[in-house]
């Protein structure tokens, strides 16, 4: 068995991996062991009661941050015109149509989130094998294939995070950075749940929100009491 390293032993002290902490005390603990030379990003990983095999149990969603995510967002817009105006008056990086397409297709992927306008799709549907396998590729269901590209763009920049669950029924995010204050990460931590819930399938019986649990990005996970999220 691999002994864990001198760093992960101390951040182990004090955590008992069995209980379940409330949010405000898991906050705390991840925070506190956050000891990086850079700035960790607060990571939720919540495991589901889905099985995403199955169409329709698949859970994806986007959900507005209200401290934002603390990273600088990039944001690529395929549209024309007026609308591109309007994108790059709302701070997109990237802004264009034919050209901006084939960028992507040279592997020139400079951004971390993509809007489109519904006129652009069949185009931007050619990058459909390059966005899709990193999960870039503009969708209706999460407001990224939309008209009001100037709200879109302010949302991405402003803490929208989109999600989607994983093959083991697991959704994982960032929801902030070490350096926030703790009530920001657990509102915001709230607020990521609460989109999650909402974005229940019909077709899911018996428990949807499973586990959860918090940790940052070289520190240890911290497991939350699910009661705690609805607490004041």
């Amino acid at each position: 068995m691999t002994k864990n390293s001198k760093r992960i032993v101390k951040a182990l002290d004090g955590i008992d991996r069995k209980k379940l902490y409330g949010l405000s005390e898991a906050v705390k603990l991840v925070q506190e062991r956050a000891t990086a030379k850079f700035d960790e990003t607060i990571e939720i990983a919540m495991n589901l009661g889905v099985d995403p095999r199955h169409s329709d149990q698949m859970v994806r969603g986007v959900a507005n941050l209200p401290n934002g995510t603390g990273r600088d967002v990039r944001v690529a817009v395929f549209a024309k015109d007026a609308k591109a105006d309007e994108a790059k008056s709302a701070g997109a990086d990237l802004v264009g149509a034919e050209e901006l397409v084939e960028q992507v297709q040279k592997g020139e992927i400079n951004f971390d989130r993509c809007i489109a306008t519904p006129d652009m799709m069949p185009l931007v549907g050619r990058l459909g094998k390059v966005l899709g396998p990193r999960g870039l590729m503009p969708n209706p269901k999460v407001g990224t294939v939309t008209m009001d590209v100037a709200a879109a763009v302010k949302s991405s920049k402003g803490g929208a995070v989109e999600f989607r669950v994983e093959k083991a029924g697991i959704i994982h995010a960032g929801v902030g950075k070490a350096s926030f204050d703790g009530k920001a990460i657990e509102e915001n931590i709230r607020a990521f749940a609460d989109a999650v819930i909402k974005a229940k399938p019909s077709g899911v019986k018996g428990n949807f929100l499973k586990r959860i649990a918090v940790t940052s990005t070289m520190g240890p996970g911290v497991k939350v009491d699910l009661t705690s999220l609805s607490a004041d």
